[in-house]
């Protein structure tokens, strides 16, 4: 007995000198959820006080996202005790009044304004609501753009996006989103109606309803005859595989020949020429050689001769590989990331081939990506891709896939269209005459821009079969010089104001005029990695019995904390209603495949469609992966904040 009360004294003694444990304080959490916290948007009139009764307080960095701890009320007015991240680390009191609340952590970003208005910030809903409703909305808006544009004052507006493109990468701007909704236009089209606080990360309005058209704070359209260092990179991204030798020649015949003409003008400083090409995997032969390899880079060859020479090793395979598919992935991911693009302002790749591409999940794959994930890479890194799809008898029964692959790759956020021109037959003479004219189309833009002349040519009026190309060629052209305006005019984001815009152009609804983007944690998007993982797991027994699928969701759900009671309702009949994804993604206005999806419409696709959903969504896991690794690309939104509250830009087409 008395052993055992000097081992509870002991014990009892050990405990009173430990010291108290102060568990870190924790954000206050948004209305209704349980993982969110409250948080707001600091405006250049917010001062940082350590006590509210402080006469004055410290200047904040303008447009910061913080963390809202405390809330008290002091002589009528409304303080939060804010905190740049969400582990304890409050920094002081700000005025209510002087901050924005961003509970949806989106934020928009501004597309290329080439070949569409400029994006309108209206003052109320109601006039937005009253053009977006109508079937004619050029008429209302004429009077609204005469005024603008002769500098009157506009009531209905409280800005107007700049003329050049802001580039989203280099000049991190915030369009946060407060609320929205889709709706259908008056044309019939869906699109979002949207609140948003204007915080620029610069302290400069570009364009407001006040003097907007001045000379002194706005770029005028003469702006373009300023690009005397605009350069361009045009990248071949060409298959070697048996049967590829005649295309092979007639690209580097084409490059020669227009190498003639750009010497003639002394211009070979200004367009350089790039080749790169691509096979498949080693696994099935090492005889292959290489799976994608750089011949030359743009930023390493000169001339004409050095460019003929560097690419003279490069012949069709001797072997055959295992699919009619090749890595064309590969090859477009090289040039993509071991190419320097910085240097150029306008930036294309030509992909040159046959057959289909090796999707990410196959075994054969070498970079585990597919069209989409390489598409966004791709803008992120402000490069056009061109694809010249040769369709030959061979690759009959390919063709369908290869059309649908390249079509997703090519599509360009720039001019909102599919860079894909297959070649009937795989006619060497037909394709011949495209790369041609696409590399001198290319290489002419250029050339006008360099001498300041207005980017016309004879693309508009040209009658024959290329013409959608060489059209698609000059609007591209002119959306990469705005591109190139933008960022070394340093054009910036209007500044803090609230307002309503539409993120599709009035007349031209299938144009948007500005793309949302989620902002998430490195916690979120691992927890959505998982999640979607899990679905994909489930959805690949779903495909013996739809049973399985749903039976094995409502265990995850269950595993995850949710009611298990209510997970057996009959009112959870899609996957959204059991609870899987996070509260980040509740209310984001956006339409899904995936958590719309119910037990009877998956039993009604066929086995094809259902091998589709799971691909797309194995797909988004590879790429959350990539954007996880992707050290360069987390943004801090406020000084001092821990790093495990950075944030990534994510589209919500990678969203399941």
């Amino acid at each position: 007995m008395k052993k055992i009360a000097v081992s509870k004294l002991v014990i009892s003694l050990t405990f009173a000198c430990m010291p108290l444990i102060s568990l870190a304080a924790e954000p206050l959490k948004q209305e209704g959820k349980t993982t969110l916290y409250q948080r707001v948007l600091s405006t250049p009139t917010c001062e940082l006080k350590k006590n509210i009764t402080d006469p004055t307080g410290a200047t904040l960095p303008a447009f910061s996202r913080y963390y809202v701890y405390e809330r008290k009320t002091d002589n009528n007015q409304e303080w939060l005790s804010i905190g740049p991240d969400s582990y304890g680390n409050t920094v002081g009191w700000i005025n209510n009044s002087c901050a924005i609340a961003w509970n949806m952590q989106m934020t928009l970003v501004f597309t290329n304004p080439v070949d569409r208005d400029p994006l309108l910030f209206f003052k109320d809903k109601e006039a937005l609501t009253k053009i977006v409703d109508s079937d004619q909305p050029e008429t209302l808006l004429k009077p609204i753009r005469d005024s603008l544009n002769a500098d009157k004052a506009t009531p209905e507006i409280v800005a107007q996006e700049p003329k050049e493109y802001i580039d989203f990468k280099t000049n991190f701007y915030l369009l946060p989103i407060l609320q929205g909704e889709e709706v259908m236009n008056g044309k019939g089209f869906y699109e979002r109606v949207l609140e948003v606080a204007s915080v620029s990360k610069q302290d400069k309005l570009v364009k407001n309803n006040t003097n907007s058209n001045s000379p002194n704070n706005q770029s005028s359209d003469d702006a373009a005859n300023q690009v005397v260092p605009f350069k361009a990179a045009i990248v071949f991204v060409i298959d070697s595989t048996i049967s590829m030798d005649p295309y092979i020649s007639r690209t580097k015949e084409a490059v020669e020949r227009v190498y003639q003409h750009i010497e003639k003008e002394h211009l070979q400083n200004q367009v350089k020429f790039g080749l790169v090409s691509f096979r498949s995997s080693l696994k099935a032969s090492d005889k292959l050689e290489f799976v994608s390899k750089i011949f030359v880079d743009p930023n390493k060859v000169q001339n004409k001769e050095e460019f003929m020479k560097l690419s003279a090793s490069l012949k069709q395979a001797t072997v055959s590989t295992s699919y009619f598919a090749e890595d064309s992935y590969a090859g477009v991911a090289q040039a993509l990331n071991d190419i320097n693009w910085n240097s150029f302002g306008a930036r294309y790749m030509i992909l040159i081939t046959d057959a289909s591409a090796i999707p990410g999940d196959d075994k054969l794959s070498s970079t585990g990506m597919d069209a989409a994930q390489l598409r966004l890479e791709a803008q992120h890194k402000g490069v056009a891709i061109y694809a010249l799809h040769l369709k030959t008898p061979s690759g009959e029964k390919d063709h369908q896939v290869a059309a649908a692959q390249y079509s997703d790759l090519t599509y360009n956020d720039f001019i909102h269209k599919s860079l894909y021109y297959p070649v009937n037959a795989g006619d060497v003479q037909e394709f011949g005459k495209k790369v041609d004219l696409l590399a001198d189309a290319l290489s002419e833009q250029v050339k006008l821009a360099y001498k300041g002349e207005a980017s016309v040519g004879n693309a508009l009026n040209a009658k024959d079969d290329d013409s959608d190309m060489l059209k698609d060629a000059l609007l591209l052209s002119k959306a990469m010089q705005l591109a190139y305006l933008g960022d070394t005019n340093g054009t910036k984001a209007p500044s803090v104001f609230k307002a309503w815009i539409a993120d599709k152009d009035f007349v031209k609804p299938t144009i948007p005029t500005a793309e949302p983007r989620i902002l998430l944690t490195k916690s979120q998007l691992s927890d959505l990695s998982d999640v979607v993982s899990k679905i994909a797991h489930a959805a690949n027994d779903g495909l013996i019995s739809s049973d399985d699928m749903f039976s094995q969701l409502r265990s995850v759900a269950a595993a995850m904390g949710q009611d298990p009671s209510k997970l057996k309702s009959d009112s959870v009949t899609k996957i959204a209603d059991l609870g899987l994804l996070g509260e980040y993604l509740d209310n984001i206005p956006y339409k899904s495949d995936v958590t719309g999806l119910d037990q009877d419409t998956w039993k009604s696709m066929s086995g094809l469609e259902q091998e589709k959903f799971i691909r797309n969504l194995n797909s988004k896991i590879r790429y959350y992966q990539k954007c996880n690794a992707d050290v360069d690309r987390w943004i801090s939104l406020a000084e001092g904040s821990d790093p495990r509250d950075n944030v990534y830009p994510i589209p919500l087409e990678m969203l399941p």
